[in-house]
């Protein structure tokens, strides 16, 4: 009974595990069936569905992409469509170091290239030479070390730069005059393959390459390893110097992204190689300018096929009239060296123009030219037009409109307010007068003489003092942050927003003494820079808007026909109003036509028959004439700026010359460099533009 159990138990629990076994394996199945049914719809998507893609994959990761050399710049024109920046194709002999190539092979190819083309070796230096004379007699050069020098090496007294030091020390005159032209050639263009980054293309030759030099390096780029030849490009500027200085610079071949703007430019995804624009106009509208290099695939043969092409860059039009501005560069330089054999000009060097129409803010023109002295007592003359929107000078008088439109808005001056210019004399100080006492006059007769007394009176009426004669006065300090607030809105001791790299503010003073206020309100504390007089004088015509000088108009595609895909269009660009009523400002601009008028200080600035308004400034400016960092010498600076005409303003001129002459100069004596150069430009405009 008790096996009979047993072997039921034995029975059931076998019929259990086959049970157990079937369903698992019926699990297996449907796992495996699962499984496969995934691989299969993996494979059809991957092989299908994602073909392109994985296949696109591929190619990325097998494939190299080069690309081509920097492709040539957008074009530069004038308003009037004159091409003022171009580029020219230029035959270019350049070397490429080749991994492991060593410095005989590179002396001797030197040598080869230098049988094969002609280069100025003029820029040679007697280092390069004895240098070059170490390169090649290395054994000599090593036993010219002595013995306790070589020691002194090895124990680390001194360094390797030190023997090199040693070694450069110990080539005589004798070593470096046996060298021939020909090894001088050769020295200079073994330099050149040595310039700048290792792994960059170093240009040997670029200028004046003949077509036999060009034939002769193609054919033989087998034995001059790493040497090679294309078809560059350079700019090229049509009118020469004029406006050079502003159109800006582009890094050459061999000088890639300078290390100054290197941060800069690898942040906008560029190579150091790339070819880029390093001031100016290049550099501040390099995204439209640059080309795009064309792109290579490089085959297994190391051949390469072109996935796509290089295309110029895009084509900017300015808002500068060139010949205009070639007008303006002209009458600077012949006024400069008239007004140097003027007497009492010892220490002016310089004067600045610019035209604008205030109802925009375009840029016809913008000039600076500075004058030096030979040593031969001849001059030559340099173009100083970053000086426009970089220099600081005291502009005096000139300020006097925005001084008036203080004292109207604050409630210190009334319309028609008549008052008596005499000397004012303040305790511990000298007397403060106008160019002369011009007795009892009113707020457009201030503006027409220039008094200084009226605008002292305001001003001390501003800054909450009372005036006794020879008493201490106490002015409240807020009232600079009062004139100064104003003179910002007019664009004065603020940025303009020019559209140019590195626009400076001019200098604001600190003290607040209570007569510093007074020569503030005349234009005789802070300073300024040409383009904010510029600015403050078109705010004044434009009805109290100040808009941003502007010198890029319009943004061309360089593709189809020249001047017909705009991409960009310059719109002015309001910056702010004039926080005062417009009665004011009329009030102003009706001193200003007076100031122009016969009998006021600017009359003939501007001929009458297009009426000018405006005003003229001369201001107590200083020195350090020799250098030490001291202030040694108070001179007097001009400063004019006047619109026309004064009913619908178009264009604004502003001429400034520092520096005409010693302070202690009489008036009557003084250069007038700069009323003459007002004269010429304005006149000149209105030849041009009716």
């Amino acid at each position: 009974m008790k096996k009979k159990i047993n072997k039921y138990k034995y029975y059931k629990k076998k019929i259990i595990e086959e049970e157990i076994i079937e369903k698992r394996y019926k699990i297996l199945v449907v796992l495996i069936a699962i499984i496969m049914t995934i691989l299969v719809l993996s494979l059809f998507y991957v092989q299908i569905v994602k073909n392109n893609y994985y296949k696109s994959k591929l190619s990325s990761l097998t494939e190299t992409i080069v690309s081509g050399d920097s492709a040539p710049r957008g074009r530069i024109y004038d308003r009037n469509g004159n091409i003022i920046v171009d580029n020219v194709s230029v035959k270019t002999i350049y070397y490429k170091k080749s991994p492991n190539i060593t410095t005989k092979e590179e002396i001797d190819m030197a040598y080869k290239v230098a049988e094969y083309i002609e280069v100025d070796y003029s820029k040679l230096t007697e280092v390069m030479l004895k240098n070059f004379w170490i390169l090649n007699n290395p054994e000599i050069s090593k036993q010219r070390i002595t013995d306790e020098e070589w020691k002194d090496y090895e124990n680390r007294r001194i360094t390797l730069d030190d023997i090199q030091n040693l070694k450069l020390e110990r080539v005589t005159q004798d070593d470096i005059n046996s060298y021939s032209a020909k090894d001088k050639e050769a020295c200079y263009i073994y330099n050149l393959m040595n310039k700048g980054y290792y792994y960059t293309e170093k240009t040997i030759k670029n200028e004046n390459v003949t077509d036999l030099e060009f034939a002769k390096i193609a054919e033989n780029i087998d034995v001059l390893k790493g040497y090679n030849v294309k078809l560059d490009w350079e700019r090229y500027y049509p009118y020469g110097t004029v406006f050079r200085t502003i159109l800006g610079n582009v890094s050459t071949s061999n000088s890639g992204v300078p290390y100054n703007l290197k941060d800069y430019y690898l942040n906008k995804g560029y190579a150091l190689t790339d070819r880029v624009g390093t001031s100016y106009i290049e550099y501040q509208y390099e995204d439209y300018l640059r080309g795009t290099k064309a792109v290579y695939k490089v085959n297994s043969d190391g051949s390469k096929t072109e996935v796509s092409k290089g295309s110029r860059g895009n084509d900017l039009v300015l808002t500068i009239d060139i010949n205009l501005q070639k007008e303006v560069e002209k009458i600077l330089e012949e006024e400069l060296l008239i007004a140097k054999k003027e007497k009492y000009t010892e220490y002016f060097d310089k004067s600045y123009v610019i035209i604008n129409n205030p109802k925009t803010g375009e840029i016809l023109a913008m000039a600076g030219k500075q004058i030096v002295k030979n040593e031969d007592g001849s001059y030559s003359i340099y173009d100083y037009t970053p000086g426009v929107i970089t220099s600081s000078v005291t502009p005096g008088s000139i300020v006097k409109g925005a001084s008036h439109i203080v004292g109207y808005t604050t409630g210190n001056l009334k319309i028609g307010e008549v008052r008596k210019d005499e000397c004012i004399k303040i305790a511990a100080t000298p007397l403060k007068c106008s160019f002369r006492n011009y007795g009892y006059i009113n707020d457009l007769e201030a503006l027409k003489v220039s008094s200084n007394v009226y605008q002292f009176l305001t001003a001390i009426k501003v800054g909450k003092g009372t005036y006794k004669y020879n008493e201490p006065l106490i002015i409240d300090e807020n009232a600079f942050d009062i004139y100064r607030n104003t003179f910002e809105s007019f664009g004065l001791g603020v940025k303009t927003q020019i559209d140019l790299p590195n626009e400076s503010l001019g200098y604001k003073g600190t003290n607040k003494q209570s007569g510093l206020l007074l020569d503030f309100a005349i234009g005789q504390y802070d300073t300024y820079t040409p383009i904010q007089i510029s600015q403050y004088m078109s705010t004044i015509a434009n009805d109290g808007v100040r808009l941003q000088p502007q010198i890029l108009k319009a943004v061309f595609s360089s593709e189809g026909e020249p001047l017909t895909n705009v991409i960009y269009e310059a719109t002015l660009k309001e910056l702010n109003k004039v926080n005062t009523d417009s009665i004011y400002l009329d009030r102003v601009k009706e001193g200003f036509k007076m100031v122009l008028a016969p009998g006021g200080t600017g009359s003939g600035y501007v001929d009458y028959s297009h009426k000018p308004a405006g005003k003229t400034g001369t201001a107590q400016s200083f020195l350090d004439t020799d250098l030490d960092g001291v202030i040694d010498t108070a001179t007097t600076t001009a400063t004019f700026s006047a619109y026309a005409p004064y009913d619908n303003p178009e264009v604004v001129f502003t001429v400034i010359s520092p520096d005409i002459a010693k302070e202690e100069v009489p008036y009557s004596s003084m250069s007038r460099v700069n009323t003459r150069i007002s004269q010429k430009v304005s006149k000149k405009y209105f030849e041009i533009y009716g």
